[in-house]
């Protein structure tokens, strides 16, 4: 009795003793790894990546955004731009605007022109229990893929108009947060819209009357810019004389836009240097387009719907889609420079965005230069719309 109860004490002592060797190697790693953040924090300018040579960074974050051409893989590009400030401005020189690249990277190319030769193909998905609707940019050529999430709207009924909130985040559409875009405003008869953008989108730009006017600013931007709304599209849809059986009729004034955009070496504003929130946001604002947009519809951009052709065989009106669309729906469109802009050339029969159904909730959504994903988007919602005196 007395051997065991020395064997079970000898064997508690060293347990105990083990225990607390263990616990203090534990504190000890602690209170390295501590020390060891703080010395990083303090000394982060002295670290590898922040003195690596300028043309060698240059180099490889060139080599990162060749090869990451597409969605998902263009996340290490992102990355990359968010490691530090040095970094991030070499990204923005090396990451081309969608006019030029045809690509999206940054959330300021939901702001920006999109390319001039070809379609930027992007589809629609509509959540009718929520009255929620997601913009997302095509991976691939089929009409049915996952996409890369661009811009979220949901429906708000008011007492005499209707409005769709537009934010970069598909959680948080209201209007109080940092993540807003802007909006889209119908009259009550659902024939007439306003696109407003919650930033000015040139320095003339003039903001429309509204309680909810503030001020937006963080530690990465200076000066705060005012934010409101400021109306960059109109939208009208004529009485449709032929009833049911006809097309709709649309007419786009591009406020944010000049004429003289579709012309070839044109060129179109974006967005003044804002983010919502983060310095990726920020776009260079051309400051010598602010001049004609204060502004009269004269000098803006119009566009109108392509006249469908009625097919016999058929007994329909058709739009050749080009495979982009696959159901028939009046909602379908496609928008062409009006002849309104001046005398009909080459440049009034390119089909800047078009928009139609290919499933019972999913919607293709194609545009380029002039407008930019947000506009078209905008457009493609005032389409969702119902139309009590069109149809």
């Amino acid at each position: 009795m007395i051997k065991l109860g020395l064997k079970s004490r000898s064997r508690r002592v060293v347990q105990e003793s083990f225990m607390d060797v263990e616990k203090s190697k534990i504190c000890l790693g602690k209170s390295k790894n501590k020390n060891r953040k703080e010395e990083i924090g303090e000394n982060w300018s002295d670290s590898c990546w922040e003195g690596l040579p300028m043309e060698l960074l240059r180099e490889i974050l060139m080599k990162v955004e060749e090869s990451e051409s597409n969605w998902p893989a263009r996340k290490h590009v992102v990355a990359c731009a968010g490691v530090c400030k040095s970094w991030r401005e070499v990204m923005k020189e090396v990451v081309q605007r969608p006019e030029v690249s045809g690509k999206i990277t940054f959330p300021a190319s939901v702001k920006q022109p999109g390319p001039r030769e070809s379609l930027m193909q992007c589809f629609i998905k509509r959540n009718r229990t929520t009255h929620t609707y997601y913009l997302f940019v095509s991976l691939s050529q089929a009409l049915a893929d996952d996409g890369k999430f661009l811009l979220a709207a949901r429906k708000c009924w008011r007492t005499t108009c209707t409005d769709y909130m537009i934010s970069i985040r598909a959680d948080d559409m209201s209007k109080g947060t940092d993540t807003y875009v802007g909006k889209l405003r119908s009259n009550f008869v659902g024939t007439k819209f306003v696109v407003y953008d919650g930033v000015p989108p040139h320095s003339a730009a003039k903001m429309a009357k509204s309680w909810s006017t503030r001020m937006v600013g963080s530690k990465q931007i200076s000066p705060k810019v005012l934010t409101g709304n400021y109306a960059v599209a109109h939208i009208s849809y004529e009485l449709n004389v032929l009833g049911a059986r006809g097309p709709r009729r649309m007419h786009c004034i591009m406020n944010a836009i000049p004429s003289s955009a579709i012309k070839p070496g044109g060129t179109a504003p974006t967005s003044l240097d804002y983010s919502p929130t983060n310095p990726f946001f920020r776009t260079k604002s051309d400051k010598s387009l602010a001049i004609h947009l204060n502004s009269q519809q004269e000098d803006s951009l119009i566009l109108r719907n392509k006249s469908p052709r009625w097919h016999e065989q058929l007994q329909c009106w058709c739009l050749n889609f080009h495979g982009r669309v696959t159901a028939a729906s009046v909602k379908n469109f496609q928008l062409v420079a009006s002849s309104e802009n001046g005398p009909p050339g080459p440049e009034h029969d390119k089909v800047i965005l078009q928009f139609g159904k290919v499933g019972k909730d999913v919607f293709t959504m194609d545009y380029q230069f002039p407008l930019s994903a947000f506009q078209a988007f905008a457009i493609c919602l005032s389409s969702f719309d119902t139309k009590i005196a069109c149809e």
